[in-house]
């Protein structure tokens, strides 16, 4: 498959190189998304990466320190980019806001160039029940179902990664680019997501956009794949999660975020070009 012009993807040491390409990572101001933007970046991306400081009220049963890195400045994921040699940039953006996604590729296109790598990896997550318990199996606080929940794990997970793939399409067909690669994340399944219910649904929404995507932009050259992590330790895991993971029949390991981020680079490597429109269930 041809790459786009000015780019060089080679192989050294069996690890892909992405210079002359240019990515957007949505959510990386902590976990999957932060780690996902130093391998990029370590593989000679440039990379945009989107955060949102969201102040998450107290729960019992998360740990502190997991709102804390909610509440992070992407910058600082940047500003280690930088120092290590690689080129990013941090830019805060709600991402229900549908004004400022268009505003993400102009700034990626000033600073780097077109973008042709996009990562749908922030999410609105705000647990939502049909139950009336007050806490969910892992302790954690539960809330009904309601237009607010709905709308923060929509607005987020479903909505606006559509929109960006429309984009990022749009820009790529526009400019008769050959070589892109979109990679989202899902959780939970097609059997629901007990006790988090509006996100699995908006995770399914963007599992079939992209599934979507896959199937119509092949002709130009992009590849759309999906990333289904098993339980990755970003902060909120607690020995009562631990606990729930050892025995439980469908997960088998608890992931760090460089592991996940191992597979998303992968995928957006030359050597993942026969790879699109799959889910990939990591265990």
């Amino acid at each position: 498959m041809p790459i786009a012009s000015g780019s060089r993807t080679c192989e050294s040491g069996g690890v892909a190189l992405l210079d002359g390409h240019t990515a957007i990572v949505t959510g990386a101001n902590h976990g999957i998304g932060a780690a996902t933007a130093r391998r990029l970046a370590d593989r000679g991306a440039a990379v945009v990466l989107t955060f949102l400081r969201l102040d998450d009220p107290s729960d019992p049963g998360v740990p502190k320190a997991y709102g804390q890195q909610r509440a992070a400045n992407g910058g600082g994921v940047a500003d280690a980019i930088r120092t290590s040699g690689g080129r990013a940039i941090a830019v805060e953006a709600d991402l229900r806001d549908v004004s400022a996604l268009s505003g993400l590729f102009d700034t990626a296109e000033r600073e780097f160039g077109p973008v042709d790598i996009l990562i749908n990896n922030a999410s609105g997550w705000a647990q939502d029940s049909f139950s009336v318990a007050a806490t969910d199996r892992l302790g954690r606080r539960q809330a009904p179902v309601t237009p607010e929940s709905f709308e923060l794990n929509f607005g987020v997970d479903a909505r606006a990664s559509a929109l960006l793939i429309a984009e990022f399409a749009r820009r790529h067909a526009h400019r008769g680019a050959t070589w892109g690669r979109i990679v989202g994340l899902t959780s939970g399944g097609p059997d629901g997501f007990p006790e988090e219910v509006s996100y699995g649904a908006a995770k399914a929404a963007q599992v079939n956009y992209t599934m979507s995507a896959a199937a119509e932009l092949d002709d130009q050259g992009i590849t759309a794949n999906i990333v289904h992590p098993p339980v990755t330790d970003t902060g909120w895991v607690t020995d009562q999660v631990r606990e729930f993971v050892a025995s439980s029949s469908a997960h088998t390991h608890i992931a760090q975020p460089d592991e996940v981020a191992e597979v998303i680079a992968f995928l957006c490597s030359e050597a993942a070009r026969l790879i699109s429109g799959t889910v990939l269930q990591l265990r």
